[in-house]
């Protein structure tokens, strides 16, 4: 095999992420705008939230967030598949790439995970340190800043 026929080792290279994310935000325009155009119910209160691609542009993952919830999760996936090639051709139409990624649409669980961490902090508040009342705060203060450079007072 001669240096002309080797093929370069695919390397994950800042510039590689860089366009794959670049991609990535591209292709969640392109299908958050052509969600618009699309008249089906189940998709109305859909939002997209992000899309992995891969750097060989084979595979797309659309992360979605339904206002409706995880009941609704199967529903929306449905909706989605029923217009895949519509999406897939917008994202044709609309981007200069060789070819156009296959999408698989899955829920945005890193969402989800965060609103359930936002509610279970709602619903249980974190204490406040109680006060110690032989200790002064202005006085506790003031001893710290009079402490020198060599730690004496």
């Amino acid at each position: 095999m001669s240096k002309q026929q080797r093929r370069r080792p695919a390397s994950s290279s800042p510039q590689r992420y860089q366009r794959t994310a670049r991609l990535g935000e591209l292709l969640r325009e392109v299908i958050a705008e052509e969600l618009e155009r699309i008249d089906d119910e189940r998709l109305v209160l859909v939002a997209i939230t992000s899309i992995d691609v891969d750097p060989e542009l084979n595979r797309g993952i659309v992360f979605f967030d339904a206002l409706a919830g995880a009941s609704a999760d199967d529903e929306v996936i449905a909706a989605f598949n029923s217009h895949r090639i519509r999406l897939q051709g917008a994202i044709g139409s609309q981007i200069r790439a060789r070819k156009t990624p296959i999408l698989e649409f899955r829920p945005d669980e890193v969402l989800r995970g965060a609103a359930r961490i936002e509610q279970i902090l709602r619903e249980n508040p974190i204490p406040e340190r109680p006060v110690d009342p032989n200790v002064d705060v202005i006085e506790a203060s003031s001893k710290v800043t009079d402490v020198g450079a060599d730690g004496a007072p």
